[in-house]
């Protein structure tokens, strides 16, 4: 008979002790194997681009790319992957901003490892998975929908790249830093930031690093 081949799996998490506990556990899994870690959402679309794994663990808030660009951007180079979200926000809108961007399945963070493990096996066979938890969000957003609509957050105002910005801008970038990290000019990283502004109504860096926080864009 032949063996089984390893699924092959990428962790990205912005603190090691609960990448490599993660990593532990996971290689206990048959036919498992842990094949990459990334601290930054930046650092996993590299990793992936180069590994091309079958599947990524993603941690949706990290500094630098928070895991829901990461997964657009890792989804957009290879449509294959699998990718399950894990989230300290028990948040509707996380929930269902990672699941426009690709993602298969979200967990909490205070999830058990079984849980996980049941997240991984249904997005192998093709279906969506979300926690008790995460589905419990869901379902409540969706029977408030009558009460007044929310004012669109981040993911609803904001272009893919002006995300970027403002998540660099956060977290303490310089404009010649961001333009370094994007591979764009100067002049083209202040545009952005004012049209962040504009869009926002928000226009000192204090302003816009509170929102950046509140919407989940990077790291408090």
């Amino acid at each position: 008979m032949a063996q089984e081949k390893p699924l092959r799996i990428i962790l990205a998490d912005d603190h090691q002790i609960f990448r490599e506990g993660l990593r532990t556990l996971l290689e206990k899994q048959p036919a498992t194997r842990v094949v990459g870690e990334a601290a930054d959402g930046r650092e996993a679309v590299r990793l992936a681009a180069r590994l091309q794994p079958d599947l990524v663990v993603m941690d949706i808030s990290m500094p630098v790319m928070n895991g829901i660009e990461a997964s657009r951007q890792i989804l957009a180079d290879n449509p294959d992957t699998f990718i399950v979200g894990l989230s300290m926000h028990a948040d509707c809108r996380f929930v269902l901003e990672t699941l426009k961007a690709g993602a298969r399945g979200y967990l909490l963070k205070d999830s058990a490892f079984e849980e996980l493990a049941a997240a991984i096996r249904e997005v192998r066979l093709g279906r969506i998975y979300l926690s008790p938890a995460a589905t419990d969000l869901v379902v409540r957003d969706f029977l408030q929908r009558e009460q007044p609509a929310r004012a669109p957050g981040a993911f609803g105002l904001l272009s893919s790249r002006e995300r970027e910005v403002l998540q660099l801008i956060a977290e303490g970038r310089s404009t010649k830093e961001i333009a370094a990290d994007l591979g764009i000019s100067a002049k083209t990283v202040e545009t952005h930031r004012k049209q962040i502004m504009h869009k926002l109504k928000l226009f000192s860096i204090a302003e816009l690093t509170k929102y950046a926080i509140r919407e989940g864009l990077t790291p408090p």
